[in-house]
């Protein structure tokens, strides 16, 4: 059975919208969905949150799959390029390699700052899959689309999707549904 592991953002939670119909969609279509509430998520640390992705996917291999929203993307790179195991494919949704943008309070961009600033080792990455997917849209307040898409296609060979007007991709953005991440899932599930 294929699995796919969503992990939600900064803030966020496993039932807001577009990832409670994700694996909602999913579960619909015969998949195993994990969508653990990751620790601390007010203020999301790379060691917390790589750690307890180590142990939910601890299982995880060729018929696993991950779809992630904004820092849940970097999340599942860091654990990929730690875990040292193939897996199925990588759905980004909302992430961001680089510095953020919009109106962030001090705390916001020390909490950031590790997550910008420590390499990823990109080669070790792409070891775990060739199938990187990842989603944007063109009016997020947060992520730099022009940098953050250069960095996934160069970095990962991602395969890119621009959707419009859906901001970060949050229920404040009235965004209830993720059609296009849905489909890039569905796509590379295919493929194996």
């Amino acid at each position: 059975m294929k699995k796919v592991y969503i992990i939600h953002g900064w803030g966020g939670n496993p039932d807001e919208g577009q990832l409670k119909w994700l694996r909602e969609q999913l579960t619909q279509k015969g998949f195993e969905v994990i969508a653990p509430e990751m620790p601390d998520t007010e203020n999301p640390e790379i060691k917390k949150w790589v750690g307890y992705l180590s142990k939910i996917a601890k299982d995880a291999d060729e018929n696993s799959y991950f779809i992630g929203h904004s820092i849940g993307c970097q999340t599942i790179v860091r654990y990929l390029e730690k875990a040292g195991k193939k897996v199925g494919g990588v759905v980004c949704i909302a992430g961001w390699l680089t510095r953020l943008t919009g109106d962030l309070g001090e705390e916001e961009v020390a909490i950031a700052k590790p997550w910008i600033e420590t390499p990823i080792d990109f080669e070790k990455v792409k070891k775990a899959t060739k199938n990187f997917v990842a989603v944007f849209s063109d009016n997020d307040p947060y992520v730099l689309l022009n940098e953050n898409k250069k960095l996934f296609e160069e970095k990962l060979g991602a395969k890119i999707f621009v959707d419009h007007e859906k901001g970060h991709y949050t229920e404040d953005d009235g965004v209830f549904e993720h059609p296009t991440a849905l489909k890039a899932l569905l796509n590379l599930t295919a493929k194996s």
